[in-house]
Order: C-alpha cells, then structure tokens, then sequence
C-alpha cells in the first residue's frame, strides 16, 4: 500500500501539470485570438486524438514495464513542453492573436501531444492496482484514484487561470517543465514489484486490435459494458457543450470559475467514500445505481433557472462520477487477464471516449436551431413556458432535462438486459476467460 500511495501522489503531481497545460491552452488561445472557433478546433483535435490512441496506449502499457511506460510518458511530456517554451519565447507575440497562423497551430499540436502523452499514465495506474491490491481492497484502490483525479482537477481549475492572467503560457509552461522533472525523478526512484513483463507465450508485440477484440467479445457482457458507457458519453457530451454557457447565462464568469472549483470537490468526496465503503459485492449494482442517480439529477437540476439549484444538482452529479468509473475498473480488473488489461482498458477508452467529441461539436447547432427557438419563439413557450420558463438559457435547460430522461430510460433498458446478467455472473463467480490461443482461435 505505502508503494500504491507513492504512485497516487506521483499521478497528482502528473495529472496536475497535464492537465494545467490543457486548461491554460484554453483560455490563452481565447484571450489571444478572441476566436471561439479556435478553440472548438483544439477541444475537438484533442479529443479525437485520446480516442484514436488508447488502443496504442494500451498496447504499449501491456508490453513493457508499467514503471517504464509511466516515465516515459513524463519525459515525452516534458520534452515537448521545453519545446513549446522556446517556440513561446522566441516567436513575437503577433503570432498567437492570428488564429489561422501556422506557429500558433503547431504550439497547439505540440502542447496538445504532451497532454495526451499522460493518457499512458491513466491506463498504466489500474493495471497496477491489479498488481499491487488483493482483489477485495480493488474497488476501495480505485476509489482512491477517482480521489487523486479530483484533487488534480480542483487545483488546476484553481491556477491555470491564475497563471495565463500573471503571464500568458509563460508561467504555464515553467511550472509545467518543473513540476514533470519532480515527477519523473520521484518515479524513477520508487520501487514497482513487477519482476517481469506479464504476457503469453504466443502473445504478438504489436498493437494487436484483432486479439483484444477476440479477448473483450470471449467476455459476455463486457462489449455490452463498454457500449453503455459509450452512449452515457455520448449523453454527456451535451454537458461538456452547453454547461458554460448555462452557468454563465446565471451569474458572472468570475462567480461560475469559482463556484465550478468547489462543485469539482465532488470528486473528491465521490473517491473518498468509494475509498473507506467500496463498491459493494457486485460493483455492476453500483455503477447502475449511480447512473439512475446521475441522470436523475440531470433531468431536474435545470428545472428552474436557479443557482443554488444548478450547484447542488452538479455537485451531486460529479460526486456519483467516481462509483461509475471505479466499478468499470474493478470489473475489467478481475475479468480480463492481467496479461491483457492495458490493451483492453486502451480499447475501451478509444471507444467509450470517441462519443463526447461528436455530442460536443453537434449540440451546439441543435440547441440553436431547434431547442431556443422552442423556448423563445416556438411552441414550447406555450407547452411549457408557463413553469419552465422561456428564453434562450431556458433552451439550453430543455436539452439537460431531455438528456436526463434519455439516459434514466436506457439504464433502465440496460439493467434489464440479459448481457447485464452474464457480466455480473461473471464478475461474481470469477470464471476464467480462455487462453489468448483459444480466443483467437475461436
């Protein structure tokens, strides 16, 4: 345990730095070019870029040392951000308020490579949960770093700001570079017990996409599982766009940074319970609870044009966030072979994070075109608008409570399906999947 928390507090001070640089690229790019556009194409590049890797990732984490592969992935973040630090100080300043300039889009690119760089990192960690933890503390371990993410998240929600007002991605970057050697020195030092790479015999040192497909179909109920979550994404996704906006159209943008750095805490709070209670014998129950929840909270914390309402359903909301990716960790954890789990948790990644980027870029559009003329003009100012409310921000409330009632419809669907009772048999009776000849084979 005393190694698992020294990874913990390394992944913080990673995550921290990553997602700092993530974050403050933001908010330079907007500030210097004024360009919304800008940075949809940047969001939109980034995640595309964490979909189409995790399969690569994976592969990567299954085929060396996870120790290797975590610093790795620090020294190429690092490189890239020395990089991006001299291109900063050496280009004139007119090159970052032209958004179509060619050096602005390649400081773009290359600061975006560095983030997803720690990607690695984030699939490396649960397989060493499998390593490190008794099969019984597993769900309590990945609470613990649902925990270290939501300490990660609120402390750069609370500098990145801070850093890009004081002094452009100057600041950002010098942190960044100092913080990722800190990192990597600590990691280098700290002892892993993985006396040798985990693989089969015939096991191919590739990527090998046909094999961890072969491996994730032999599993019944775990497609079934990813492609849940894929389509909570892609539900989620609706947030991802129009939240802001909704915030904001609230209160102030000084009032929506901070109060949005105390709902963050949820994640904490979220980690901290699974940590100490666990996820329960079977952690399928728990993640479909959670989802009840979170969509629940989602249908009405719009309702009516209210903060303290808005605040509280999002507070609760991102506190249940942690049950559902814990219980999806634990479950790949004891039902994929250990000689596999980076792969299959990079496959899930790509395909359960490929979903948000198309919600995020169509939502937008849909709310313009159909759900605020609804509110403001059409007919549900006349269906509705007496309780709702109407107008624009009342719009954007519609697409909330909608999406709620969607996802609370299909967990439901979910949770009575019989891929939800082979998994769980699965995961309770701990039956072995056949060997990776075996699979392919099949």
């Amino acid at each position: 345990m005393k190694t698992f928390y020294q990874i913990l507090g390394n992944t913080v001070l990673a995550n921290v730095t990553n997602m700092t640089v993530w974050f403050a690229l933001i908010f330079f790019i907007y500030l210097e070019t004024l360009s919304v556009t800008a940075t949809s194409i940047v969001s939109g590049i980034y995640l595309v870029m964490t979909a189409s890797l995790g399969i690569w990732f994976g592969s990567l984490v299954d085929h060396n040392k996870k120790k290797n592969v975590m610093i790795l992935s620090g020294v190429i973040s690092l490189i890239i951000y020395i990089i991006g630090f001299i291109m900063y100080i050496i280009l004139p300043a007119e090159t970052w308020k032209n958004p179509t300039s060619v050096p602005l889009w390649i400081f773009n690119v290359l600061l975006l490579i560095g983030v997803i760089a720690g990607n690695i990192r984030s699939i490396a960690v649960p397989t060493l949960v499998t390593i490190l933890i008794p099969e019984d503390d597993r769900a309590k371990a990945n609470g613990l770093v649902g925990t270290a993410f939501g300490i990660a998240f609120l402390i750069c929600s609370a500098i990145s700001g801070i850093l890009v007002g004081a002094g452009g991605m100057f600041y950002v970057l010098i942190l960044g570079i100092a913080m990722m050697i800190l990192s990597i020195t600590h990691m280098w030092f700290l002892p892993i017990p993985e006396k040798e790479i985990v693989h089969l015999e015939h096991q191919p040192q590739k990527v090998d996409l046909r094999g961890t497909y072969a491996v994730v179909i032999a599993i019944p109920g775990l497609m079934a599982l990813i492609l849940f979550t894929t389509i909570n994404n892609f539900l989620g996704g609706a947030f991802m766009g129009l939240m802001d906006a909704y915030g904001l159209s609230l209160v102030s943008v000084e009032t929506w940074g901070l109060l949005f750095a105390v709902i963050s805490c949820g994640f904490i709070v979220g980690g901290l319970y699974i940590s100490k209670y666990g996820l329960g014998k079977n952690p399928l129950v728990a993640m479909f609870i959670a989802n009840i929840i979170i969509w629940i909270i989602s249908a009405v914390f719009t309702i009516q044009p209210s903060i303290i309402l808005l605040s509280v359903g999002m507070f609760i909301y991102i506190s249940v966030v942690p049950f559902i990716e814990a219980a999806e960790q634990t479950i790949l954890q004891k039902v994929v072979p250990h000689e596999r789990q980076g792969r299959v948790f990079g496959f899930a990644q790509s395909i359960e994070q490929s979903a948000s980027p198309l919600t995020t870029f169509l939502i937008g559009p849909i709310a313009e075109t159909f759900f605020i003329p609804f509110m403001t003009t059409g007919a549900g100012v006349g269906l509705i608008g007496s309780w709702f409310g109407t107008g624009m921000d009342r719009g954007i409330a519609l697409v909330f409570t909608v999406t709620g009632i969607i996802g609370l419809i299909l967990t439901i669907y979910a949770m009575n399906t019989k891929y939800y009772k082979l998994l769980s048999d699965r995961y309770m009776h701990g039956e072995s999947v056949p060997s990776l000849p075996e699979v392919e084979l099949a």
